[in-house]
């Protein structure tokens, strides 16, 4: 009997290792940083070292490119009325966000990420509204960046331009590049050698077979942005890789 007793404790003690083992395996993604509950503006340098203070595993930033070929990070291609990528960085420069910082070039953000190596930077290039061919250079300068910050190792990439993300694969092969649009079904992300598909959690719930699909084909599964318990619940009984949160302090709760 105690052979018998010792032996279903045993099974039960695996079987609940395992099973926190799989749910751990869903790590936490700050959207725009860790800003929604601190306080700091959205995409500054103040929500990127909040997020790393979490603890998360990455934090999302959007860049443009301006008028005269700087790199900004903002998640709107406006700011105050002034448009960031047909106004010149000088113009861009005088802008203050609510907590005084002046809006963060690229180097400076990726200087400050770069001074910890736990926190990953999740690199949105933003799709230009002026042309493809902004978007391409946009894409290049971005490379040209992290690789001059000796930050490939610690930087991520994401874009709704698939363009984009052939672009950066192309400029760097080993680069992690992950498609943000949802049109596409993982074998074509796969075929290209993208890292991941990187969702919007409705296009997730319209097509639950693509988590199976993409970790069959080698690829991560990313969601954004999820703020509902019960939406975070369903992606982690589903075990996708990551989901992107504006709530990381709720997600990783939830992970724990």
């Amino acid at each position: 009997m105690k052979t018998a007793c010792f032996n279903f404790i045993t099974v039960v003690t695996l079987f609940t290792g395992f099973a926190v083992q799989s749910m751990a395996q869903t790590k936490v993604i700050a959207h725009r940083g860790a800003w929604k509950n601190t306080g700091a503006p959205q995409n500054s340098i103040a929500s990127l070292q909040q997020a790393i203070k979490l603890g998360c595993y990455g934090s999302e930033f959007d860049v443009h490119m301006t008028a005269d070929s700087a790199l900004v990070v903002n998640h709107d291609h406006t700011l105050q009325g002034v448009n960031l990528e047909t106004a010149p960085v000088a113009d861009i420069n005088a802008l203050k966000l609510s907590n005084g910082e002046s809006l963060p070039t690229l180097e400076s953000y990726l200087k400050a990420g770069l001074k910890q190596k736990k926190t990953r930077l999740i690199l949105e290039i933003k799709a230009s509204k002026v042309s493809k061919e902004h978007s391409l250079a946009l894409a290049t300068k971005c490379v040209q960046a992290v690789k001059a910050q000796k930050g490939r190792k610690l930087v991520d990439y994401i874009s709704f331009d698939y363009d984009v993300c052939k672009k950066v694969k192309e400029l760097d092969p080993s680069a992690n590049v992950a498609y943000l649009n949802g049109d596409k079904a993982p074998d074509l992300l796969a075929a290209d050698d993208l890292y991941g598909l990187d969702y919007h959690q409705s296009v997730m719930k319209k097509n639950e077979n693509w988590i199976q699909e993409a970790h069959q084909k080698k690829l991560t599964v990313n969601v954004w942005t999820v703020n509902d318990p019960e939406m975070m619940a369903w992606l982690l009984e589903r075990k996708a890789d990551f989901i992107t949160t504006d709530e990381p302090e709720k997600l990783l709760e939830l992970t724990k």
